[in-house]
Order: C-alpha cells, then sequence, then structure tokens
C-alpha cells in the first residue's frame, strides 16, 4: 500500500515531497509530435513545391516547348541591344522596362514594362517572352511555368500575398521547434540513422524518419532558418521603422537590397537611349562574359534616364545586389556598387543559400535530393503519427473523428498532392493554344485535382485510398512523357538524339518518380493484406444450457 501510495512521488533532501513531471525527453517528445503535426501538411506542402523550384527555371522550359533550345549562350550585350529597340517599338513613353538575359538555364528573354492601367484593378505592367536570336516576340504558350511552384511554396497562390506569407513563416517557426525537439529527443539518434527494420510497421515507419531526419539535419535546420530570414522584413519590422524614418533612408535601403533603380521624375526632354550593348559590354569586362543577369531602364527616351545593368546570381554566394548605373541619354558610368553593410551582406548570404541559385548543377542536384529527403521526413512524421495511434485506438475498424481527420488529410496532402502537380502539368500539355486565361486554368486544374483528391478520400476507406492515389500519382507521372510526345515536336527520343537535357532529365524524372510511387502502393497494399490477415476474430463465451448447469 505504501509502494502504491509512493509511487510516482519524489522525495528531497529537505524531506518535501512532490509529484515527478515528465523528464526533460518526454516533454519534447510531445513537442516535437504535436509541433510536427498541426501544421505538418502545410510543411509537406512548402517543403515538395521548394524542391521542385530548385529546377523551376528548367521546368519553365519544358512548360514552354515553343522556345526553341539554345545550344550556346549568345553575346549579351547583343541581345540586350535587340531587346532595347524592340521595346522602344512595344511600348513608348514607358517609365520603367527590364529584360532578364540568357543564360545556362534560361533559353529565352524575359522582359517586363510599366503600363498606364485603364482601369483601377488592372495590372500596370505588361510582360513577354522574346526569341534571343531576333529580339521579336515568341508566340509561347502561357504559362507560370516552373514559377507557379516556387510562389506557391510561400505564398500559396489564392492567398493574399501577406497572410501567405505569414502562414509559411508560422510553419517554419514550427519545423524549426521540432527540429531541436527531436534533437534532444533522440539521444541514440546517430546510431539509429545506421538502423533500419523493413517490414516492421511502426518500427519502420519511425526508422525511416530517423534515418531522413539525421542524414539530411544540418540542411534542414539551414533550410528552415534561411526561410525565415528570407522574410525577416515582414515578420519583425520594427527595426527597420526605427532605424529608417524619412522617404530618403528607406530609398537607400532599398537600394541596399535590390538592383532596380528607384525613378525620380523625368525632364519632359525626349533623348534617345544611348547603346545599351556597349553599356553592358563594360559589365562584361569587369565580371565575365556570360555574368550579366539582368538589365533595367527607368524613364527610357528621356533626358533624366538611367540604366542599370546588374551582375547575375551564377556562382555567387549572395543575394547583395552589384551592378553597375550608367546616365541613359550618354552611356556615362556614374556608379558601381559591389559591396553593401554586414547586415545586408549576412541576409543576402542566407537568402542565397536557401535558394540556392548560385550552384552548378551537381550542387543543385545534392539541393534537390537533401529537400526531397526533408519532404519524405514530414511525410513520414505524418503517416507515423496514425500508425502509432491506430494500435491503441479502442475499435481500429471505428476510430474517433480527430483520427479520421488526420489521416484523411495525410492522404490528400500526401498522395493527393502529387497527383495534382502532376494534373498541373497535364494541364500545360492539354488545354489549347492559344487561349484565354490559360495559365490560370493551368493553375485552377492543380487545385480542382487536389481537391477532389481530398474528397476521394473522405469516401473511400483509408487503406484503399492511399493505395489508389498512389497508383493514380505512379500512372499519371508514367504516362505524361507519352503525351509530351504526342502533343509536342519533342518526344523523348528526339531530345536524346539532340541532346535537349532538359526535356530528355524532366522526362526520366517523371518515370523515376512512376515507379517511386508504384513502389509505395505495392508496400501499402502487401501491408494492409498482412495487418488483415493478423486481426483474429474474438472468441466467444461457450453458452451453458440450464440442463448442462443443472449437472
Amino acid at each position: 500500500m505504501v509502494c502504491f501510495l509512493t509511487k510516482g512521488l519524489r522525495v528531497n533532501t529537505d524531506n518535501d515531497v512532490r509529484v515527478a513531471g515528465p523528464g526533460i525527453r518526454q516533454s519534447m517528445s510531445t513537442l516535437h509530435t504535436w509541433a510536427g503535426l498541426l501544421l505538418g501538411w502545410v510543411l509537406y506542402a512548402m517543403f515538395l513545391t521548394g524542391t521542385v523550384s530548385y529546377f523551376k527555371d528548367e521546368l519553365s522550359q519544358w512548360m514552354r516547348p515553343e522556345l526553341p533550345r539554345l545550344s550556346q549562350i549568345p553575346d549579351q550585350a547583343v541581345v540586350a541591344q535587340r531587346l532595347a529597340d524592340e521595346l522602344g517599338n512595344i511600348a513608348p513613353g514607358t517609365s520603367q522596362w527590364s529584360i532578364r538575359l540568357p543564360d545556362e538555364r534560361n533559353n529565352s528573354v524575359y522582359a517586363f514594362w510599366r503600363t498606364t492601367p485603364r482601369n483601377p484593378g488592372q495590372r500596370g505592367f505588361g510582360e513577354g517572352n522574346f526569341d534571343p536570336a531576333t529580339g521579336q516576340r515568341v508566340a509561347s504558350r502561357d504559362t507560370l511555368g516552373g514559377e507557379f511552384f516556387y510562389r506557391f511554396h510561400f505564398q500559396f497562390h489564392y492567398m493574399p500575398v501577406v497572410w501567405g506569407r505569414w502562414l509559411a513563416g508560422a510553419a517554419a517557426m514550427f519545423m524549426l521547434v521540432a527540429i531541436v525537439s527531436g534533437v534532444i529527443t533522440h539521444k541514440k539518434i546517430f546510431v539509429d540513422f545506421f538502423t533500419f527494420r523493413w517490414g516492421k510497421r511502426q518500427r519502420s515507419w519511425l526508422d525511416a524518419h530517423n534515418s531522413l531526419s539525421v542524414f539530411g539535419l544540418p540542411f534542414h535546420f539551414m533550410i528552415t532558418y534561411t526561410g525565415l530570414v528570407t522574410l525577416m522584413a515582414l515578420y519583425m519590422p520594427w527595426g527597420e521603422q526605427v532605424a529608417f524614418k524619412t522617404p530618403a533612408e528607406r530609398q537607400q535601403l532599398s537600394a541596399e537590397l535590390s538592383a532596380f533603380i528607384q525613378p525620380d521624375k523625368p525632364s519632359g526632354q525626349k533623348t534617345a537611349l544611348a547603346s545599351v550593348a556597349d553599356m553592358v559590354r563594360q559589365a562584361q569586362e569587369r565580371w565575365g562574359r556570360d555574368s550579366i543577369g539582368r538589365v533595367t531602364a527607368v524613364h527610357p527616351g528621356d533626358a533624366a534616364a538611367r540604366v542599370s545593368v546588374a551582375r547575375g546570381e551564377a556562382g555567387r554566394v549572395s543575394m547583395s545586389p552589384q551592378y553597375m548605373e550608367f546616365e541613359g541619354a550618354t552611356g556615362k558610368l556614374l556608379t558601381v556598387r559591389e559591396s553593401v553593410g554586414a547586415a545586408a551582406e549576412t541576409r543576402g548570404v542566407l537568402y542565397a543559400l536557401h535558394l540556392g541559385r548560385f550552384s552548378d548543377t551537381e550542387m543543385r542536384w545534392l539541393y534537390f535530393l537533401v529537400s526531397f529527403m526533408g519532404t519524405a521526413m514530414v511525410g513520414t512524421g505524418l503517416v507515423m503519427w496514425t500508425v502509432k495511434r491506430r494500435q491503441k485506438l479502442p475499435d481500429p475498424g471505428c476510430p474517433y473523428f480527430g483520427f479520421r481527420l488526420v489521416e484523411r488529410l495525410n492522404i490528400a496532402s500526401i498522395a493527393g498532392l502529387s497527383i495534382a502537380m502532376t494534373a498541373f502539368l497535364w494541364a500545360n500539355r492539354l488545354l489549347p493554344h492559344p487561349f484565354e486565361s490559360r495559365a490560370d486554368w493551368e493553375v485552377h486544374a492543380f487545385f480542382i485535382v487536389w481537391g477532389l483528391t481530398l474528397l476521394h478520400a473522405v469516401v473511400r476507406p483509408a487503406r484503399s485510398a492511399w493505395v489508389e492515389q498512389l497508383w493514380a500519382a505512379s500512372a499519371l507521372l508514367f504516362l505524361l512523357p507519352l503525351l509530351n510526345a504526342f502533343t509536342t515536336q519533342r518526344p523523348l527520343w528526339h531530345s536524346l538524339v539532340e541532346g535537349d537535357r532538359v526535356f530528355a532529365g524532366i522526362d526520366m524524372m517523371c518515370w523515376a518518380l512512376a515507379l517511386l510511387h508504384a513502389v509505395l502502393a505495392i508496400r501499402t497494399a502487401r501491408q494492409g493484406a498482412i495487418s488483415q490477415s493478423r486481426i483474429k476474430p474474438k472468441r466467444q463465451a461457450p453458452v451453458v444450457t440450464s440442463r448442462e448447469a443443472a449437472g
């Protein structure tokens, strides 16, 4: 009796008795579980779309098959002059235009220019893709390309931009808490990295979660923390508000963080723009032949015009702007900016680490693979929550509402998101061209299909929904290269012969992902069959008749 009464109590040296609370690891385990679950579905979507975004430029090329492949990068100075002349014809009187020059990852010239909107609700700029060889506008299909996944990664598209970024920041903070608490929870975390028990249900999910977590732990911490830093001015604006009070100080801050020139008032005196090609060549002499990223002009055709030639991001482990500013009317070099303050440079380095645009192809593949493992880490954590708790349910066949909700959201968020992302690519090939609001309807297809996967997960048994959606994702991914072959002039065999690594690589990646989803579907179906065979019917008590009872 004394043992029972004193169980769970701790006596100190001063003979006072208090109830023993949970240990630090138990507390961290609870925190890790709920921090990972509450916004886990948002985190999974952010991780997966962010992973794809490391190849967003290549994906944008694939989604615009009308644009020709560049066998080599053309002279950027010549291309810049062609586009400056063309924009002078397309957008005369514009207050600003900007040109993104072609490079190893972009086979076209993207340009935008400011316009005067006719209605208050309309956009105040035009945009288009241009052929670098001719300077003429390319009639490619209207699509957001890989930019959709990149923007969805931290803005969620239909949500207001500020709200979407706040949600992304909250999810990133939950992820940071989950990482720290997970490290504290697993005292044998590095031992667990080398342990994997296949076919052990809950134990297998835990081993997979631990292995994926430990392998990319430095990357996961870096990518989460730097993601918060990229939007720190939104989340913590008070320091900026105190330090920069006047408009002139805020303009200086903008100049520190961006290569875009802040426009002054035009003089009203018409003057032709000086040779843009000569300005670009001066920048090439300083930074290298193919190192120019963007050319921006403010008030072109006016005596007060200015032109900035910005250095590209390739090979620079910093997103801090570097640019040369010229007087537009004469081509005279006004200033060269190649350095910023310590705080701005720190922010630029962390921003570059998050985006990974400085890297070459091999480093970008490493980013992709480790980020893909991070996606799997979040997914296995969500699944493990249901696997672990299903065994403790009084009636596994009739779980409570909260469990069913998590289980259905898991299906739609993991398998359903794969289907929706593939449907976005299918819509790119199936929607007619030209077609009004075509880019919008590609996005609509993504969300409509994603909503249907949630409906399917609700109406079907959980195990069946998992298997059916994984097989659906596998089939859509496998058939996508065939759809590309029938709807474009760039099938896989043609891309291999021509040495087109972008189109061939994406087609083969679709087949690799189709195989992965097929393996997951087979394993899920097989595990479900094993689980059903292990369920034993409850033994009923023997019925005793009155005669047998009487003896």
